[in-house]
Order: structure tokens, then C-alpha cells, then sequence
């Protein structure tokens, strides 16, 4: 059995999807409908930057998806890789179960990059800058990450400060678990980790506190966006960031994908759930982020990370 998957916030860079666009008519389709449906050059944004540019939310997340999608019809229509004859499920991070849904057609291409653009801008907005931040907690495990993070708020409070947020917003891998919420409690939280068991804690450079209760006014957004939003049953399940289950019925996806913008990203889970349902191959398009944390979840499974023509052929070869 085989899952493609599809990576999220960070694996974006200057140049993403330019060789692609070069070599494919099918691939510069994908690009200039998004830019139609956001009604912005985002493709020259991701061929030529600035960073900076291509690191804000709102422009990270829609091109994130774009490169993504842009590889898997080139697969599609230039290798005659079928998703819906050789996938059995789908999955993304974070922003990726946005792609994966498009992948599998719940979603348009259009309509994903809207909604998209709207998540990164509500995101954005949700907590002033300098508010919020994130952290990854290294040679950490879900229960000592979640140990660091409540010992940060009880250290705030018992030197007389205001209850603050510090929560686990993603569990990648047995060995990398990321922490969100007040900017005071995740700094305090750093300062605690290599006391209580981290190998290392390491500030990220985001521009909001993604996947916490701080968040709830881009949920709010995102639930009245996606009540509006032509969402169709998926052609193979997608296992849900949330809860790490397999669901296919339009109006759970609809739920999940609110919960998600506040919740965490059971990415570590739903490897393992989808190996135990008999994934022994996972395909990533558009990255090579997810593949090594998927080996490290599930040693024995098979990996590829498909960015290139080159890793295409590849693909082709391999089915």
C-alpha cells in the first residue's frame, strides 16, 4: 500500500518549482492558475524572490501548495501516475492536508490557493507580532515536550506572572516535537528544556504562533471560509492532522480542517497509523521534509521525495 504526501510551512526557497515550470507545460498550468485565482505573480515571487517575500504566511502557504501539486501532475500527466489507482491514502502538514485534499480532488486548485492565502493572512492577524512564537524541542519525545512546555507556564506564575500559553503544536518524529504559544512562555520553556531531558531547544523563525489556542481567530476565518468552499469526498481517504484517522466524509474534513489552525499536528501518529493500515511507501511531492521524518517514525518503510523531472522519472520507474 502506498501514501503520497505533502509537506508544509518551511520547506519553502527561492527558485522552488523554477526547473520544473521550465521543463513542463503542465507544471506552468498549475502556477498560473494560482496566480490567477490570488490575482498576484506568486510564481515569480517563488522563482526569483525576496525571501523575505516568500517567507511571509500568506505567500508561503499558497506556494508551498503550488509547487506540490505542480510535481504530482507533472507525475500525473507526463508519467501516467494515477493518484486515485496508486495511492491508497493521502496526508499533508499542516498546510499539506490542504494540498493533499487538492491532490485528491475534495478541493480545486483555485479554491485551495484562496483559502490558503486567507489562512496565512488570518494566521498572521491573529496575534500581534512579537506576541507569539515557536520552538523546536530536539532529542525530545511527545511526553517530555508536553512536561517542558506545562513546567515553562508553572515557572511564570510561581515568579508572579500572568498564565500564559506554551503548547505542543506539532509531534513530527520521536525525536522532534515543536512547541507554540506566548513568546515569555516558549522563551522560558528554551531555557528549562536541556534541564528536563531536550537535547536542544531552538527558537524558529515564524512570524506567528501556529497550532495553538492562540490561533482561534484564523479558526473563526477558516470555519466561515470553508462553509462556502466547494469541498468534495476525497477519491482516496486523507488521514487528518487532528486525530490521525482516515476520513473521506466532506463535512469531518470540514471540521478537522477548522480544529486544525488551533490544534496539533499528529504527524508522528498518522505515519504510524497509516503504516499499521498497511502503508509500506510514502511518496512526498514537492519536498524532502517529511520522507526522513517518516523514516524515522517507521524504519522500514520505503521513502521518495519527489521535487525534480529527474525524481519523476524516478517515480515512474518505481510504480
Amino acid at each position: 500500500m502506498r501514501a503520497f504526501i505533502f509537506p508544509g510551512q518551511g520547506s519553502q526557497s527561492v527558485g522552488m518549482g523554477k526547473a520544473l515550470a521550465e521543463a513542463s507545460a503542465t507544471a506552468r498550468e498549475v502556477f498560473a492558475e494560482v496566480d490567477e485565482a490570488l490575482g498576484q505573480h506568486l510564481f515569480r515571487l517563488m522563482s526569483e524572490g525576496p525571501a523575505d517575500d516568500l517567507l511571509l504566511t500568506e505567500n508561503a502557504q499558497p506556494a508551498i501548495m503550488a509547487n506540490a501539486i505542480a510535481t504530482l501532475r507533472v507525475a500525473e500527466k507526463e508519467g501516467g501516475i494515477r493518484l486515485a489507482d496508486k495511492a491508497d491514502y493521502v496526508a499533508g502538514h499542516s498546510l499539506g492536508e490542504y494540498t493533499a485534499l487538492c491532490a485528491a480532488g475534495a478541493l480545486d486548485l483555485s479554491t485551495t490557493a484562496r483559502l490558503l492565502k486567507l489562512r496565512g493572512r488570518a494566521m498572521q492577524a491573529a496575534v500581534p507580532v512579537g506576541e507569539g512564537a515557536m520552538a523546536a524541542l530536539l532529542g525530545t519525545d511527545l511526553e517530555k515536550a508536553q512536561l517542558i512546555a506545562g513546567a515553562a507556564v508553572d515557572a511564570i506564575l510561581a515568579e508572579g506572572g500572568a498564565e500564559l500559553i506554551c503548547t505542543v503544536a506539532n509531534d513530527n518524529d520521536p525525536s522532534q516535537v515543536v512547541i507554540s504559544g506566548h513568546r515569555l512562555a516558549i522563551e522560558k520553556a528554551i531555557a528549562l528544556a536541556k534541564d528536563l531531558g531536550a537535547k536542544r531547544a531552538v527558537l524558529l523563525p515564524v512570524s506567528a504562533p501556529f497550532h495553538c489556542p492562540l490561533m482561534q481567530p484564523a479558526a473563526e476565518a477558516m470555519e466561515a471560509a470553508l462553509l462556502d468552499a466547494d469541498l468534495r469526498a476525497p477519491l482516496v481517504p486523507v488521514f487528518a492532522n487532528v486525530d490521525a484517522v482516515a476520513v473521506a466524509d466532506p463535512g469531518a474534513i470540514r471540521h478537522l480542517l477548522v480544529q486544525q489552525v488551533t490544534g496539533m499536528v499528529r504527524w508522528r501518529e498518522s505515519v504510524l497509523a497509516m503504516h499499521a493500515a498497511g502503508v509500506a511507501h510514502f511518496v512526498e511531492f514537492g519536498g524532502k521534509v517529511l520522507g526522513p521524518m517518516v523514516k524515522r517514525i517507521a524504519p522500514d518503510a520505503e521513502t521518495l521525495s519527489v521535487i525534480t523531472m529527474d525524481d519523476i522519472e524516478e517515480l515512474v520507474k518505481k510504480m
